[in-house]
C-alpha cells in the first residue's frame, strides 16, 4: 500500500512539473513567433485548435451528457472565457511583443505572481479576506517582478514609459487568467474538462470577433499564408504542449497533491523560461535572477504561512477565521 501511495504521489509531482515546465517554455517560443505574426492572430489560431481538442476530449470522456448545456449559465462561462483567453492571450503576448527579446523573462515572472493575485481576486469576487501576512508576501512578490522588469533599476520605469505600458499589459493579462481560474468555482457541477472546453470555445467567439475588428480597421495587418505557415510549429506547441497537455497535467497533479501543494510548482515557470531564454542568447542579469527568486520566495513563504494558519484553525478554531485560498482550478494557472 505504501509503494502504491508513493507511486501516486510521484505521479502528481511529475504532472505538475510537466505542466509548469510547458508553461515556462511557451514564452521563449512566443518570442520567435511574435516576430512573424501579431499576437491577436496567433491567439485566435491557438485557441481555435485547443478549443476543438478540448471539445473532442469532452465528448469522448463525458458523452452527450457532458456536452449538454441546457439550463446552464452560458453567458457566465462566456464572460470568464473571454477574460481568460481574450484577456490573457491578447494582453500578455502583446506586452511580450512590445518588450522585445527579454519579454519572455518578464512574462514568466508575472505568471509566478498569479497565486498571490488570486488572493486579491478571491477577496473581490468571493468576499474572502486574505490573511494579514499574505499582503506582505503579495508586496514582496511584486518587488521581485520590479527587479526583473527593471534589471535592478526601478527608476527605469520612469525613463522608459513604453516599457511601463508593456509590463502593465502583461500584469493585466495575468490578472485576467486569475479571474478565469476563480470563475471555475461558479460551476461546481462541471468537470474540469467541461469548464475548460466550453470556456475556451465561448471565449474564442470574443477572440475572433476582436481579431476581425482589428483587421477591419487596419489596426492589425492580415498575415500572409507564408507567415502562418512559418509559425505552425509554434502553434503546435502552444495549442497542444502548453495548452492541452499542460492543462490536463495540471488538473491531474493538483487533484493528487491538492492545490495548496500544486501552486508551489509555479516557481518552475520562470525557471524554465530563464533557462530556455539563456539557450536562445537572452542571458538574465544578476538582479533579474534575484527578482525571480524573490517572487518565488514570496510564494513559498505565503504557502507555509497558510499551512500554519490552517493548523491553528483546526487546533483552535476560535482563534482565527479560515484562511483565504484560491479554489481548485479547472483550467490551469496559465493559458
Amino acid at each position: 500500500m505504501q509503494n502504491s501511495d508513493q507511486h501516486h504521489y510521484t505521479r502528481g509531482v511529475l504532472c505538475c512539473l510537466i505542466a509548469t515546465a510547458s508553461w515556462g517554455g511557451m514564452f521563449p517560443v512566443m518570442t520567435d513567433a511574435l516576430t512573424r505574426v501579431d499576437p491577436f492572430t496567433f491567439t485566435s489560431l491557438r485557441y481555435f485548435i485547443a478549443g476543438i481538442a478540448f471539445f473532442l476530449l469532452l465528448a469522448a470522456t463525458e458523452g452527450r451528457k457532458g456536452i449538454d448545456l441546457k439550463g446552464q449559465r452560458v453567458w457566465l462561462a462566456w464572460l470568464f472565457g473571454t477574460a481568460g483567453f481574450t484577456g490573457f492571450g491578447f494582453l500578455v503576448f502583446l506586452g511580450q511583443q512590445l518588450s522585445g527579446r527579454e519579454g519572455a523573462l518578464t512574462a514568466s515572472t508575472m505568471l509566478a505572481t498569479q497565486p498571490m493575485l488570486g488572493l486579491l481576486v478571491n477577496w473581490l469576487m468571493r468576499k474572502v479576506v486574505p490573511p494579514a501576512y499574505s499582503f506582505v508576501f503579495i508586496l514582496l512578490s511584486f518587488c521581485g517582478v520590479v527587479l526583473v522588469i527593471t534589471k535592478g533599476d526601478p527608476i527605469a520605469l520612469m525613463r522608459e514609459p513604453q516599457s511601463f505600458g508593456a509590463n502593465a499589459l502583461m500584469l493585466g493579462g495575468a490578472l485576467c487568467w486569475v479571474i478565469y481560474t476563480v470563475g471555475a468555482s461558479f460551476f461546481p457541477k462541471w468537470s474540469p474538462v467541461k469548464y475548460t472546453a466550453y470556456s475556451t470555445l465561448l471565449g474564442l467567439t470574443s477572440v475572433l470577433a476582436l481579431n476581425a475588428f482589428f483587421y477591419a480597421i487596419n489596426l492589425v495587418p492580415v498575415p500572409t499564408a507564408a507567415a502562418i505557415g512559418s509559425v505552425l510549429p509554434h502553434l503546435a506547441y502552444m495549442a497542444f504542449g502548453a495548452g492541452v497537455v499542460g492543462v490536463l497535467c495540471w488538473n491531474i497533479g493538483n487533484r493528487i497533491l491538492t492545490p495548496l501543494n500544486g501552486v508551489l510548482f509555479m516557481d518552475v515557470v520562470p525557471l524554465t523560461a530563464f533557462a530556455v531564454s539563456a539557450l536562445q542568447g537572452v542571458i538574465p542579469v544578476h538582479s533579474q535572477i534575484v527578482g525571480a527568486c524573490t517572487t518565488g520566495l514570496a510564494l513559498v513563504c505565503n504557502n507555509l504561512y497558510l499551512r500554519y494558519r490552517n493548523r491553528v484553525v483546526v487546533a483552535k478554531p476560535e482563534r482565527l477565521a479560515p484562511a483565504a485560498a484560491l479554489p481548485a482550478t479547472s483550467g490551469g494557472t496559465a493559458g
